[in-house]
């Protein structure tokens, strides 16, 4: 399984970006899609999460508000729309395929993709 993951790039603070991920099967599509992101120096850490369904959603504190994940489940897509970006969003965000049909911060994930630079910058 394969997750291409692509929109990212360089924002001022307050712009907007999306990003997008495929799998390259229907592997997703009963399961749990997410977003993690990790930053220069820092652990990787959660940003969203979206079942399989599209039913719930879950985002980390520092992006409620501001982040909406979303997916289309029959071509196995999760989005992440950003906005009011802030520099402390830079980081490389990383799209997730869950190995359950439900998406946290905790909960396993199942596959990861490559990563997409997010630069966010006056």
């Amino acid at each position: 399984v394969q997750l291409q993951a692509s929109g990212g790039g360089l924002v001022q603070p307050g712009g907007s970006l999306r990003l997008s991920c495929q799998a390259s099967k229907r592997t997703g599509s009963n399961n749990g899609m997410g977003w993690f992101r990790q930053a220069p120096g820092k652990d990787r850490e959660f940003v969203a999460g979206i079942s399989w369904n599209g039913g719930s959603t879950v985002y980390a504190d520092s992006v409620k508000g501001r982040f909406t994940i979303s997916r289309t489940r029959a071509a196995s897509t999760v989005y992440l729309n950003l906005d009011s970006l802030k520099p402390e969003d830079t980081a490389i965000y990383y799209c997730a395929v869950y190995a359950s049909s439900f998406a946290g911060a905790t909960q396993r994930v199942a596959y990861w993709g490559q990563g997409t630079q997010v630069t966010v910058s006056s």
